[in-house]
């Protein structure tokens, strides 16, 4: 179940309509969290959060882009008098109810999100495998965790973008191939196959990243090994 963005203020406007949309929204990303899948949802509970919070501090400037309401039609001068649908009144009241208790409820499964993260995060162990070049902004990782007797290879790209005054890193992953976890299938051996079979980087950038628990790849560390290697390779 997904929320839009402005979910708690579409439709009829009722407390108990809000509520129950919300409690079935909450409901399934814990179970989510309780299966150590952490994305999207993780990342959609901060959004609406941040979002609910926004609201809630700036209701008056939000309120001039609110919808206006046919209140009467002037035929003579052919003007249209609209009346603010949203002012300090009953519907504002409600939505200030539905935005305090969606912030109240949303506030435990934000911090269990939180909470999975940094767990998942703290036993990441990132590693360079072999020389590294200057460039190090496109290369391969690669991946083993938990019992598995696999290891995972992507090719990873980073972009720089600016938004105002900021700079901003992105990360592209895809997904390359597989190889068996043996005494000839060590990280260089991988790196040397990569290297033969994809002849675009002569001496690409290959980090290992392990993780000692069997976390959901796609959902978790995944999305986590992707943010820990933008700042490590930021800081280097």
């Amino acid at each position: 179940m997904r929320l839009s963005e402005t979910w708690f203020m579409e439709g009829y406007i009722d407390f108990e309509l809000q509520k129950y949309k919300l409690l079935a929204y909450l409901q399934e990303v814990n179970q989510c969290f309780n299966q150590h899948k952490l994305y999207p949802q993780l990342a959609d509970v901060v959004f609406h959060y941040n979002n609910l919070a926004s609201f809630k501090e700036h209701k008056k400037l939000i309120q001039d882009s609110f919808p206006k309401q046919l209140n009467n039609v002037n035929l003579q001068k052919l003007e249209l008098v609209y009346e603010e649908m949203l002012q300090d009144s009953a519907i504002m009241q409600e939505l200030e109810n539905i935005v305090q208790y969606a912030l109240t409820q949303m506030k435990p499964t934000l911090d269990n999100g939180a909470e999975l993260y940094e767990q998942v995060e703290k036993h990441l162990r990132i590693e360079p495998v072999g020389i590294m070049p200057l460039y190090k902004n496109e290369g391969y990782i690669l991946i083993r965790y938990g019992n598995y007797s696999e290891t995972h290879a992507y090719n990873y790209t980073i972009t720089l973008f600016e938004h105002q005054n900021d700079k901003y890193r992105g990360i592209r992953l895809s997904y390359v191939d597989t190889w068996q976890n043996s005494i000839a299938n060590t990280y260089e051996n991988i790196k040397r196959d990569i290297i033969k079979a994809i002849r675009t980087l002569p001496n690409p950038a290959v980090f290992s990243i392990e993780h000692p628990l069997p976390v959901p790849l796609d959902e978790t560390l995944l999305p986590i090994a992707k943010r820990a290697l933008v700042r490590q390779i930021g800081i280097a």
